[in-house]
């Protein structure tokens, strides 16, 4: 059967996409990709060609306010303003929750709030960020659920010699589970935790006061860095133990890509990583939070409990583009 899509073209937004590292920018040029390849009338666009497109043109944006502007109120003027010229579909990221602080959640509130009222159709990548809009008190209407994919890679039977470190996979930040990670890794006695990537822009000097908090607790920090896709997956497949840990999530990319390399990773039971393992059973190890120290214990002396190994495991790509087309029929029909 063909894995075609055919829906008439006014149905189909231009998809907007962002340039650079940003995982949400690099999110939506992988969906846009695919969008193409499974419907070939679909168009992207990059935010400066915004101007030449004829106004009244339908666009699809994956927003989320660090994306948009420097603050949450200068996102707002960005999205509100291309949804007066735009009919506006969205895909929201980074949905606002507790971690956000006193003094940024009500503002990033207010952005949700405003993008989510200007837009005609709404998607976010889980059901817990569903309800976290609702909780929020962003939005309560309709609002689709696209997962984010997993395309997995084959992994050879043969697995390397590990390094015997925990791993924490994705940019760092405070409130990533880097700190879980580290009190479990110290108290189950590993020495060694490896940071796969780098610090998130405005947190270098976090991370160097986490790798000093490491030190002084017996572990030492390596931080890889910005890794390309042959790089990480060597480094992904070395890890003893890889872990998420970050217990206030809105979607994880982090897990994700430990699934598609392969991994079986202990996860921090919350609303979100309940949803992914029921999403993709028997790839993902759910821990209690004050069990997890424990858990890294156990996975140290069974490797073979860190690998899954699923090939191809449920939802990539192609389902999410093909979800992403019925959708847009649905929602301008």
């Amino acid at each position: 059967m063909s894995s075609k899509i055919s829906i008439p073209d006014a149905t189909l937004p231009v998809l907007l996409v962002h340039p650079g590292p940003h995982g949400v920018a690099v999110y939506a040029r992988q969906i846009a990709a695919e969008v193409v390849a499974a419907e070939p009338h679909a168009r992207i666009t990059t935010v400066d060609a915004l101007a030449a497109l004829p106004e009244g043109t339908p666009v699809h944006a994956h927003v989320t306010d660090r994306l948009w502007g420097a603050s949450p109120e200068e996102a707002t003027h960005a999205l509100t303003g291309l949804a007066a010229r735009h009919p506006l579909t969205v895909t929201l990221h980074d949905v606002p929750q507790e971690s956000d602080g006193e003094r940024n959640r009500p503002r990033r509130r207010a952005f949700y709030r405003a993008v989510t009222e200007a837009s005609r159709g709404v998607v976010v990548n889980s059901a817990h960020e569903r309800e976290l809009l609702r909780e929020e008190g962003v939005f309560d209407g309709p609002v689709a659920v696209v997962p984010l994919p997993v395309d997995s890679v084959a992994v050879p039977l043969a697995t390397p010699e590990v390094d015997d470190s925990v791993g924490v996979l994705g940019y760092f930040y405070p409130g990533k589970g880097h700190d879980e990670a580290l009190e479990a890794a110290a108290t189950a006695g590993l020495t060694r935790l490896t940071v796969l990537g780098r610090a998130s822009d405005g947190h270098a000097g976090d991370l160097d006061a986490f790798a000093r908090l490491a030190g002084a607790r017996g572990v030492s920090v390596e931080v890889t860095g910005w890794l390309d896709d042959a790089e990480m997956a060597d480094r992904v497949r070395r890890i003893a133990v890889p872990v998420i840990a970050h217990r206030h999530v809105s979607a994880s990319g982090s897990l994700a890509s430990w699934i598609g390399w392969g991994r079986r990773p202990l996860a921090v039971r919350n609303r979100y990583n309940d949803e992914m393992a029921a999403l993709r059973p028997d790839t993902v190890t759910l821990v209690e939070p004050d069990a997890l120290a424990a858990a890294i214990s156990a996975a140290r002396v069974d490797a073979p409990s860190t690998w899954h190994g699923q090939h191809p495991v449920p939802f990539g790509h192609a389902d999410a583009a093909r979800a992403y087309l019925r959708w847009w029929s649905e929602v301008t029909s």
